[in-house]
């Protein structure tokens, strides 16, 4: 297209869910905007639904609704498709067939790119068309933009973030209230900000895939969901969260890429965080990501993680480029996987360990406990004993050791005819180690 060609650049929305009907509305309501920063109006093509009849956020123009999905997508006026109904299928297919048909794709799509994202970019190289998916992690915050472009020059060696905001909320008001999982859980959900059925969410299933793309961009290696060593909060305690407090902790879900030599480590769990840390002040339901660089050092982005409007706002960013590269004749950035690392296996990582140990209260205990962590390699920070005879226990914070090391010390622990229960296991990340 030349640059005095000013044809509409016609958009196909697949989805009219919470973020799709937000997609819809700021495509009508800024299309002079649109139109100012692209260098071409910007129409709605059509929105492709499950069900007509379904109401909905916005109002969509007549005629443009339809049930054909593969019929839109395919259609020689469609220039852009905006994907957001998510899932692994028909997504994959549908997307796969807007760029083999011609037009450039934006996503919202993390388990469908954290499952299989080569198969996508593999048709976008094929097409010669882009396919962006800022929207995919952290909703409106710009991160990805930042880790492939402005970073792009730089060494990444960490990346570390509170990606899923019913987590946050839940451990956030576990911390502030002294309320148990599944009363904050409740409250999560009377609010909003938990579905009905949390599984994806507190199970860390969807902030498993969002870190394998965060590594995926910055270690420029392909990591996938099933690479992601992913535990969630359902066995988060009130105990959990105090002892933390003791500590001037706090509690958050975590997604932890690093670099650690040539490999890549990714992992989800619960942690236990100083609340120095800037993490640690990120409250209720937003997202932060913290960055590590050898150049730029350390920096954070922070903001609403989800929601209709947020997401859009980062799916109309990625529109917006892939709108002016279409009419430039130019393609974006592709997939950059040079580097073709290796994902380090969990039992490898380097990391701390905070262990509440139920005992007998009589003398030796604390010998013997401290002998197991020896017999695995393991070094004690500190310890220090809760309680006296029945109520007796432990609480050890370790030294950094291979997390097979600390597991072995933790199954040791179990086996100790002096220890009545291992309570309470989790990790520790930063302060002094």
């Amino acid at each position: 297209m030349s640059e005095g060609d000013k044809r509409a650049l016609r958009v196909a929305v697949l989805g009219c869910g919470s973020v799709g009907s937000q997609v819809v509305r700021l495509l009508q309501e800024q299309s002079g905007d649109l139109e100012a920063r692209i260098g071409a109006p910007v129409e709605l093509a059509g929105v492709a639904v499950r069900r007509l009849d379904s109401e909905r956020e916005v109002e969509v123009p007549e005629g443009l609704l339809t049930t054909d999905a593969m019929g839109l997508v395919t259609r020689d006026d469609v220039d852009l498709v905006v994907e957001v109904i998510g899932g692994i299928e028909p997504a994959r297919s549908l997307i796969v067939a807007a760029l083999e048909s011609g037009a450039s794709v934006v996503t919202a799509n993390k388990a469908l790119l954290a499952e299989d994202g080569p198969t996508l970019f593999e048709a976008a190289d094929k097409s010669d068309r882009d396919i962006y998916y800022e929207a995919a992690v952290a909703g409106a915050i710009p991160i990805l933009r930042p880790l492939r472009e402005s970073l792009a020059g730089d060494r990444v060696t960490r990346v570390m973030g509170i990606v899923n905001g019913t987590t946050n909320f839940i451990l956030d008001k576990m911390d502030t209230s002294g309320a148990g999982f599944s009363e904050a859980l409740e409250e999560a959900q009377a609010l909003g900000y938990a579905e009905a059925d949390p599984t994806a969410d507190v199970e860390g299933f969807d902030a498993a895939a969002k870190a394998a793309i965060l590594a995926s961009l910055a270690f420029h290696s392909r990591v996938t969901a099933a690479d992601v060593h992913r535990e969630g909060i359902s066995d988060v305690t009130a105990a959990d969260v105090a002892s933390a407090r003791d500590m001037d902790a706090v509690v958050k879900l975590l997604a932890i890429c690093e670099l650690t030599g040539d490999q890549v480590a990714a992992r989800v769990h619960p942690v236990m965080i100083p609340r120095s840390h800037p993490l640690a002040s990120v409250r209720g339901a937003y997202n932060a990501v913290f960055v590590e660089s050898e150049a730029a050092g350390q920096l954070m982005f922070y903001g609403p993680g989800a929601g209709g409007a947020p997401t859009a706002s980062a799916v109309l960013g990625d529109l917006v480029t892939v709108a002016r590269n279409r009419l430039a004749g130019t393609r974006g950035s592709g997939e950059s996987a040079y580097a073709d690392r290796a994902v380090m296996p969990m039992g490898e990582t380097v990391t701390r360990y905070h262990v509440a140990i139920d005992v007998e209260d009589r003398a030796g205990v604390l010998a013997a406990v401290a002998q197991a962590f020896a017999d695995q390699g393991v070094s004690i920070q500190t310890v220090r004993q809760e309680g006296r005879g029945a109520d007796a226990q432990l609480v050890v914070v370790s030294h950094t050791a291979t997390d097979a090391a600390l597991s072995a010390t933790v199954e040791q622990l179990r086996n100790m005819e002096i220890v009545r229960e291992v309570t309470s296991v989790m990790r520790v990340e930063g302060g002094d180690e």
